[in-house]
């Protein structure tokens, strides 16, 4: 990836420019101390004046009012502010019109920002204070006071706090005058700008130290470049939150959001004063100490997928090449590309009016689509569906170009949503509430309408990622999730009617991804590389987990990699220094779950015996299991030496009935009020009441005992044997009460017991007749 300039020979302003802003994708105004704001249209490449300022007004910075509001789009006329030396700043229409100037610092005001809904503005003057304003310029209040010059001010994601400069130090006020402040040092020089992204919700820096950092929004240091030759003059996120450009003298740079730089380019600028992105992210626009405006667009962004790399080679071009054959086509478009992705076999490019959907069976003939917005945010695919996110919504389409769904929830920004917050199946969509980080919404993809009841998956900690499984029915869709420590859990997307069981898989996992054929999950844990091979085994055997994981040093990959995707055996990671890796996992797993999700244990059998790996014996038990294939089960735990597990194997295969089986291997997987209710369901109350004396649950052995009016006894005999055998006494008021009046003869309890048990052999062996009749018939 790389930045393309340009800019005209001969500069349009007579002295520098200080303040650039987009009105559209195509349309950008500049501000010059020659006292005149020019339009420069790009699609016409026409450069024409809007109004020449009067020559007291020096302008130092622009801000454009936001034209969307959480997807709606604002009615109101177009205005920007424009703060000036003077002390003032000034609203104008985008005719040029001055409708309103206000008197707001002593000294310049070096910086002016409407909030994220263009409901409030704030100004940040060399005077040392920072005041909020309504949108009609009447002052709401002042937010601080200082000794020093504010030179740039941010809002934070959600226009709740601000992020302001305090000489060396960086500030994090909150609006509300309770809330704690956060200050620290950031610089060893004079901080002169700030910027802080709604969707990664990271800051960015850069000072008179000629370094530019990154910071996370509690003031925690996340990367901090090396010096430069001159002060960093200027820095803008993308709208994505994915890049930022970093303006100095003669320089401009193109950063990944984690700090590393994808390009450097020495334009004749001077010092770029500001730096600006449009809406769509695809390019910017710096305000050059020498009078022009350079202009820059996005390039050479690559995709990769199996055999496929696809490289952006100009705005509205792109190239494909199969590294099989070597062979290349040339993918045009109208108009110029802002986001694609590639994977499940169909590249997704959203250009600014339209979609096309690439097979990569046949490069020739791509569907298209209109699209209401131009700002595409995000795509995301599954291997059925895609979706994509823009300003007004999220709406997924099948790969014929048909709209499927749209999900709307309360409160919804769509234009805040990352690949971190979102995730996409064959049959979920999974969204991170932005305004509740501990909630997870989740939609069913083909219909949009919330899953089951309507309530959403609600952690105990706030979620930093999510990401749903692949692969399995739509009833088994399982989502895997990152919270705030760190900490990896797995849980059921689709549940009846009970609380979702939420398990623990993983701690300090940085970064996660689910294989696309297989439910295998990978993570980056602490400092090494974990494979999940059957994460699923927590729901069935949570003690064999830690046998199911394949292990590899992190030492090998540098500081802090992030996984980018995992594609059959081959895992793509992203190093702290941008850098592109990968990893290998064994290909056994994959075909393990293959066999099992196909029903042929026999094949899954040969395939353990010949790789002869503890893990993927662990993973057969785990799915055999799960899919009450005791047979297989008991080999699998016999070939890890789990003994104890395979005489409970034994004792469910023993089982009378059909009904005390499953019980008991619902039993076996710690369901034990599934099983109670199994045996329940069946008539089989002596059995539920012995479940619950096997587990020491006395006290529901006899409430089910005096419920059904049978085995009292029984109970009382077990809970005296048990008490005489620890050589204690009966403190229960229950059982003292129950005891006066029921006479234990174990004899009796022995022919009762022997009863209800040959009761289900007979009723199982009627049952087992009556099929084999049917099945003849």
């Amino acid at each position: 990836m790389r930045l393309k300039t340009w800019m005209l020979r001969e500069s349009k302003h007579k002295e520098l420019v200080s303040c650039v802003g987009w009105t559209t994708a195509d349309e950008l105004y500049s501000c010059s101390e020659d006292h005149q704001i020019l339009k420069w249209n790009l699609l016409t490449s026409e450069t024409s004046l809007v109004v020449k300022l009067p020559e007291d007004i020096y302008p130092i910075d622009l801000h454009w009012c936001p034209k969307t509001v959480g997807g709606k789009k604002q009615t109101h006329a177009e205005i920007f502010v424009l703060t000036s030396t003077d002390g003032k700043f000034h609203l104008a229409s985008k005719m040029g019109r001055i409708e309103k100037s206000v008197e707001a610092h002593k000294g310049a005001v070096l910086g002016g920002r409407w909030n994220y809904d263009g409901t409030a503005l704030i100004t940040a003057g060399e005077d040392g204070q920072i005041k909020m304003w309504s949108k009609s310029g009447m002052l709401r209040s002042t937010l601080a006071t200082q000794g020093s010059p504010v030179y740039s001010v941010a809002w934070g994601p959600d226009s709740d706090r601000i992020l302001y400069t305090s000489g060396r130090q960086l500030v994090v006020k909150p609006l509300q005058p309770s809330a704690k402040v956060i200050q620290w040092k950031a610089h060893d020089g004079v901080v002169l700008k700030v910027d802080w992204n709604s969707v990664n919700d990271l800051i960015l820096s850069g000072g008179e130290d000629c370094k530019y950092k990154v910071w996370d929004s509690f003031g925690r240091l996340l990367y901090s470049s090396s010096s430069h030759e001159y002060p960093v003059t200027s820095l803008s996120w993308a709208p994505d939150g994915e890049v930022f450009a970093v303006g100095s003298f003669n320089t401009l740079r193109l950063c990944d959001k984690t700090g590393w730089s994808y390009a450097l380019e020495k334009p004749n600028t001077g010092s770029v004063f500001t730096v600006a992105w449009s809406a769509d992210g695809t390019q910017l626009a710096g305000a050059c100490g020498n009078g022009h405006v350079i202009f820059a667009h996005v390039v050479e962004q690559h995709w990769e997928w199996k055999n496929f790399v696809i490289t952006l080679t100009k705005r509205r071009t792109m190239q494909v090449r199969n590294v099989m054959d070597d062979a290349v086509d040339v993918l045009e478009f109208r108009d110029r590309v802002i986001k694609a992705s590639l994977a499940c076999g169909h590249l997704v490019v959203a250009t600014s009016l339209q979609c096309y959907i690439y097979n990569s069976r046949n490069w020739n003939t791509p569907l298209i689509f209109d699209l209401k917005e131009g700002t595409v945010s995000l795509i995301l695919q599954a291997e059925k569906h895609f979706l994509l996110v823009d300003g007004a919504g999220l709406y997924t389409f099948s790969y014929e170009g048909r709209l499927n769904s749209s999900p709307k929830f309360p409160g919804m920004r769509a234009d805040i949503l990352n690949s971190q917050g979102v995730s996409l199946s064959n049959d979920t969509i999974a969204i991170r509430d932005k305004s509740d980080e501990k909630v997870i919404l989740l939609f069913d993809a083909l219909t949009g309408k919330a899953l089951g009841d309507g309530k959403p998956l609600t952690h105990k900690l706030e979620v930093v990622e999510i990401a749903l499984d692949q692969c399995g029915p739509s009833t088994e869709r399982k989502i895997a999730l990152i919270d705030k420590n760190r900490d990896l859990y797995l849980t059921s997307v689709r549940h009846l009617g009970r609380e979702p069981k939420i398990c623990k898989i993983g701690s300090m996992v940085h970064s996660m991804a689910w294989n696309d054929a297989a439910n295998i999950l990978c993570g980056i844990q602490d400092n090494q590389f974990t494979v999940w091979y059957y994460p699923n085994i927590v729901f069935t055997d949570k003690e064999l987990l830690p046998k199911t994981l394949y292990i590899k040093d992190a030492s090998e990959f540098s500081r802090a990699p992030h996984i980018l995707s995992y594609v059959g055996t081959k895992v793509t990671l992203r190093q702290g220094d941008g850098s592109l890796v990968s990893s290998s996992v064994p290909p056994y797993p994959a075909l393990l779950h293959e066999y099992s999700t196909s029903a042929r244990w026999e094949d899954a059998l040969r395939l353990c015996r010949f790789a002869k790996d503890q893990s993927l014996w662990a993973c057969l038990a785990g799915m055999s299991m799960a899919n009450r294939q005791l047979t297989t089960a008991e080999m699998a735990y016999a070939a890890i030496r789990e003994l104890p597990r395979v005489q409970y194997i034994k004792f469910i295969k023993e089982q009378p009935s059909k009904e005390s089986s499953l019980a008991h291997t619902l039993m076996f997987s710690g369901q034990v009020q599934e099983a109670e209710a199994t045996l329940l369901q069946a008539g089989l109350i002596y059995q539920a009441i012995q479940v619950n004396i096997d587990l020491f649950n006395w006290e529901r052995a006899l409430e089910l005992a005096v419920k059904h009016k049978t085995h009292v006894d029984t109970v009382l005999a077990y809970r005296e044997k048990f008490l005489q055998t620890f050589g204690r006494k009966e403190t229960n008021k229950r059982f003292l009460q129950y005891a006066e009046g029921v006479e234990v003869d174990w004899e009796k309890i022995h022919a009762k017991i022997e009863m209800e048990l040959s009761k289900e052999r007979e009723k199982a062996a009627n049952a087992s007749v009556r099929s084999s009749v049917a099945a003849r018939r």
